[in-house]
């Protein structure tokens, strides 16, 4: 009787409640539009609050923000012939709706946008190209048009935005600079936003000399907008940024000592960088420090982190082979191994420093939600086994990769060894229930059918599995993952390794290209994935945790 009331809208608010479950399920969203006018009603903010985030590959929605365009926006955007590409009616005021605006993702969106476009704007393009030579960069001008008319739309609808996340890339250096200016001249845009979240992460190897100047202004406009709100939450920062930023933190127009939680640093050479405990010291509310493979961890850099007079939140820490870590980590752990949440190495040169970390975290980190683990030899791989049973009541993601010892001139019976042991004895050590668990390892099918066989009171929401050079396991994952509905994503792949190169099997494909296959596991409520579209990234899970 209770579920009749839902469907037929008697009880509104219940259902709300149960669609705001789904508010991260797009495609259980996109079902509940269609349901009645009541649940269309519900479900259609939750898919527009941040639309710019959701990787359907769809960006129509674009399109249908562009139809609330009036004005001389709109007559400059009609010259390529704009309006075939809109539609001709809306049911809603969409642009009310955005909460959340990311500005990278704002313009990846246009650029994708405009590539699935141009076939039926390219006519328009090539005509105006012909008879006007300032069009030579007409493709750059439409992106800077679209970007101004979408911006003014949401201004001319006094959109409640709630988070505005500045993350500058390399690659789209040329538009932020001008998307900035935007903000700075329509102020209000931004004055009721709870978290403002700076990045400033760049692609390794890519810096464009033609946009140097570009590249200050951008850094000025932040700092405007930084000094203007003060109310930055989050920020993140790589090792072109850290002392510019570390400035600009402790700058007496800024008020980040009281708004600003977290920090996030990434790849940052901290050899030469003194006084750090200026900066974490005056950061009254910082409540998350996170390293991703800096370098080097060592006394010099550790020495400043103790000297601190207040605790050092260290949420994460991930090394590499940079990272030039000695015995002076174990200082570090002492101080903030308690508060530490989130732990990887990656390929580590030095045996004993695989040891030892390994060792370390095990006796001071007990919180440890996420984990991962890359390239081990056989004889610490009860080390690995034994952090994790140390840590399994807090752990919900778990990334194991055994096979790189192969790309770099390992023994292939080593790492055999290896991936076995791991199949042997990871399902008597986990906990009942797992977010995440990824498995890249040479998969023999006595061993796989142990583990599987271990997991079966095992809740895993999502189970990735790469499986290098290994043998044929889809007849036991259909057999004791299928069946036992124990798994919500599923994405595999399996690769051979040939003269220093993978090759994929399912003929050149994974998984997720087998649409028999597919509609299997779908009909036992299993998703199938891509496997690459599925690995939980460490410095995207870090940028959206707090």
């Amino acid at each position: 009787m209770t579920c009749s009331k839902i469907f037929s809208g008697e009880l509104p608010e219940l259902t709300n409640e149960i669609i705001k479950y789904f508010q991260n399920d797009f495609s259980t969203l996109h079902s509940c539009i269609l349901v009645n006018r009541l649940w269309c009603r519900l479900a259609i903010p939750l898919l527009w609050k941040n639309p710019f985030s959701i990787s359907t590959g769809n960006y129509n929605f674009i399109g249908i923000y562009l139809h609330n365009l009036n004005g001389e926006l709109k007559i400059k955007l009609n010259k390529y012939d704009i309006d075939k590409l809109l539609p001709t009616n809306i049911l809603f005021n969409y642009p009310n709706f955005i909460k959340h605006l990311n500005i990278h993702e704002f313009i990846s969106s246009v650029g994708k946008w405009f590539e699935v476009s141009v076939g039926t704007l390219k006519h328009r393009i090539q005509y105006i190209m012909k008879n006007d030579p300032h069009y030579s960069h007409l493709e750059t001008d439409f992106k800077r048009l679209v970007h101004e008319s979408l911006i003014n739309i949401f201004i001319e609808n006094k959109v409640n935005l709630y988070t505005l996340d500045i993350e500058i890339s390399t690659y789209y250096t040329l538009y932020f600079s001008d998307i900035l200016e935007i903000i700075l001249q329509n102020t209000n845009f931004i004055q009721n936003i709870k978290y403002l979240k700076l990045y400033t992460c760049r692609t390794p190897g890519f810096f464009y000399l033609d946009n140097i100047n570009e590249d200050k202004l951008t850094k000025y406009r932040i700092s405007q907008i930084i000094n203007l709100h003060q109310n930055l939450k989050k920020i993140v920062i790589d090792t072109n940024d850290f002392l510019l930023y570390k400035s600009l933190l402790l700058s007496k127009d800024s008020n980040c000592s009281n708004t600003l939680n977290t920090i996030i640093l990434y790849s940052i050479n901290f050899k030469g960088i003194i006084n750090l405990y200026e900066l974490f010291e005056q950061l009254n509310v910082l409540e998350s420090v996170h390293i991703i493979y800096c370098y080097p961890i060592n006394i010099e850099f550790i020495q400043q982190i103790i000297n601190l007079s207040k605790p050092f939140k260290l949420k994460s820490l991930f090394i590499n082979k940079s990272s030039q870590i000695d015995e002076s980590l174990e200082l570090l752990l002492q101080k903030s191994g308690v508060y530490l949440e989130n732990f990887g190495s990656y390929l580590l040169d030095d045996i004993s420093s695989k040891q030892q970390s390994l060792e370390l975290i095990t006796k001071y980190c007990r919180n440890i939600k996420f984990l991962d683990l890359n390239e081990y030899e056989s004889h610490i791989i009860y080390s690995i086994l034994n952090l994790i049973d140390n840590i399994k009541q807090n752990l919900s993601y778990l990334s194991i990769n055994i096979y790189q010892s192969l790309i770099l001139g390992g023994n292939n019976d080593e790492c055999i060894k290896c991936s076995s042991f791991i199949l042997q004895n990871l399902g008597q050590i986990l906990p009942s229930k797992l977010e995440y668990l990824s498995l890249t390892l040479q998969v023999k099918v006595n061993n796989f059918e142990l583990f599987l066989k271990s997991i079966q009171n095992i809740f895993i929401k999502k189970l990735l599995i790469n499986n290098k050079d290994g043998d044929d396991i889809l007849p036991y994952i259909k057999q004791y993952i299928m069946k036992k509905e124990r798994v919500n994503y599923l994405a595999i792949k399996i690769s051979s390794y040939r003269n220093g190169f993978y090759y994929y099997n399912f003929n050149n494909k994974d998984l997720s290209y087998l649409k028999d296959e597919v509609e299997e596991f779908r009909l036992s409520n299993i998703k199938v994935q891509n496997y690459n579209d599925s690995i939980i990234e460490v410095y995207d899970y870090i940028k959206e945790t707090d």
